[in-house]
C-alpha cells in the first residue's frame, strides 16, 4: 500500500512523504489515526495538494526547531560526584539526569531523544547528542568534576567567568579598560603633551624672571 505522511514518523518518513508500506499497518494504525493517507489513481490531484502543504508545515516547523538546537549547543552542564580510584565516580550521569537539568534551564527535552548510550561512569568532558527534531540533532558538552574539584573552581573562578560577573553587575574588571575609554585616551593624548610643553615653558620664563629680580636687589643688573 502506498501512502503519503501527515505527521512525522519514526524509521519511516517525514510529513509529505510517499511511502510504501504493509497494507494491515496502514488500514489498521495509519489511516483510522489520521497520521496517512492513501494513495489512489483517482486522488492524485488532492494527494499533490496536501503533500505541499504538509512539506510547507514541515518547513516550517523544521525552522522553529533551529532556535532549540542553537541553544542546546551552546549548553553546558556540570555534574558533581563522589570518586573512586582512577577517575571513577559512585553512583553515574544518566540521560534522566541530563534531562532534569535542562528542565531546571527551561529546556523540555524527552529522556528517550537524550542519546546517550550508556551512563557517564567517569570524571571529564562529555559530547551528548539529542534528538531534536525528525532527523536533526544538538550536542550538549557535559562535564563531571569530583567534589574536590568542584571546590576548587568555587574558590577561585576562572578569569572569564569572574569578567562575565562583572560585565552582568555592570562593573569594571581589574586591569581591563574599555576599548572606548582607551580610544580616548590615544586621542586626547597630543593634546595634554601640547599643554605639558606649554607649563614647562611658562615655568621656565617664570624662574628666569626671579633669577632677573634677585640680580637686580644685588645690583649685579640695572632694571630694563
Amino acid at each position: 500500500m502506498r501512502v503519503i505522511l501527515r505527521e512525522n514518523i519514526e524509521n519511516l518518513g517525514k510529513k509529505g512523504d510517499i511511502v510504501d508500506i504493509a497494507a494491515g499497518y496502514g488500514r489498521n494504525y495509519l489511516i483510522p489515526k489520521r497520521l496517512a493517507l492513501q494513495v489512489t489513481p483517482s486522488n492524485m490531484k488532492m494527494i499533490e495538494m496536501e503533500q505541499q502543504a504538509l512539506r510547507k508545515k514541515y518547513e516550517l516547523e523544521r525552522i522553529s526547531h533551529q532556535t532549540i538546537i542553537e541553544k542546546l549547543n551552546q549548553t553546558r552542564l556540570t555534574f558533581v560526584r563522589k570518586t573512586a580510584e582512577k577517575d571513577v565516580i559512585f553512583g553515574s550521569v544518566s540521560a534522566a539526569d541530563i534531562r532534569e537539568v535542562l528542565a531546571e534551564r527551561g529546556m523540555e527535552v524527552d529522556k528517550k531523544k537524550i542519546l546517550l548510550e550508556e551512563p557517564i561512569k567517569r570524571l571529564g568532558n562529555y559530547t551528548v547528542p539529542i534528538k531534536v527534531f525528525h532527523d536533526e540533532k544538538a550536542e550538549v558538552k557535559i562535564e563531571v568534576l569530583s567534589e574536590e574539584d568542584s571546590a576548587k573552581e568555587k574558590k577561585a573562578p576562572p578569569v572569564e567567568e569572574k569578567k562575565e560577573l562583572a560585565e552582568e553587575k555592570g562593573e569594571k574588571v581589574a586591569g581591563e579598560e574599555p576599548e572606548e575609554s582607551a580610544e580616548r585616551k590615544e586621542e586626547e593624548r597630543p593634546q595634554v603633551i601640547e599643554e605639558v610643553k606649554v607649563e614647562k615653558k611658562k615655568k621656565r620664563k617664570k624662574e628666569e624672571k626671579e633669577t632677573e629680580e634677585e640680580k637686580i636687589e644685588r645690583g649685579e643688573e640695572k632694571p630694563k
